[in-house]
């Protein structure tokens, strides 16, 4: 994709590199960057890749710095954040002011078509990957509950409890004021377990 190229006249190239720990050292992404013909660079040192982009001072400085048409490189994708779904909102945030983006490691250039057709189709797999992580949660769920474990927060009541307090009701001994004080619930959380048990 000609990542070397030289900068197109009037188009700037920002570059932003970013370090976890204070002991990594950031002359390798530095190097590159500036062989990629960084007119300026940013830093985050010491910054989890967890934290997001603009809440990183090295970051919101490069962002503010950027201007329509220029360009924001990295030297790998990582470097924006751990998680892909990260990445692309932050990549894709750029498009409102008509920034571009390269990634040097993954050889991801949006100045060009093909560029531009890789990070669409990258967005297509992730958004891809999110439905079938959401199925495969809903089908185990469901697995779950068929084989009668209880999904969600811990009940307060024990099934053989609510059974109980179902038979005590049904004899008129108890009303459900009463033994919800015995419970140790309150009153509406025993109508409920009554109503779902």
């Amino acid at each position: 994709m000609g990542l070397k190229n030289a900068p197109k006249t009037g188009v700037r190239r920002i570059g932003y590199a970013r370090i976890s720990t204070h002991d990594q050292f950031l002359d390798l992404q530095m190097n590159a960057l500036e062989q990629f013909g960084c007119n300026q660079i940013f830093c985050d040192e010491g910054i989890s890749g967890a934290i997001h982009p603009m809440e990183r001072k090295g970051f919101v400085a490069a962002h503010s710095t950027l201007r329509d048409g220029d360009i924001l490189a990295v030297w790998k994708l990582d470097r924006l954040g751990r998680t892909l779904k990260g990445v692309i909102e932050t990549v894709d945030g750029l498009k409102d002011g008509d920034i571009q983006f390269v990634s040097l490691t993954e050889n991801i250039d949006t100045t060009t078509a093909t560029g531009r057709a890789f990070w669409q189709f990258i967005g297509l797999m992730a958004e891809l990957e999110r439905g079938l992580i959401r199925e495969r949660t809903i089908e185990g769920m469901a697995a779950a509950r068929r084989r009668g474990v209880h999904i969600g927060r811990p009940r307060k009541l024990a099934v053989a409890d609510v059974q109980q307090a179902r038979k005590l009701i049904a004899r008129d001994a108890y009303t459900i004021d009463g033994l919800a004080g015995d419970y140790g619930v309150s009153p509406s959380t025993l109508r409920r377990a009554l109503a779902n048990t």
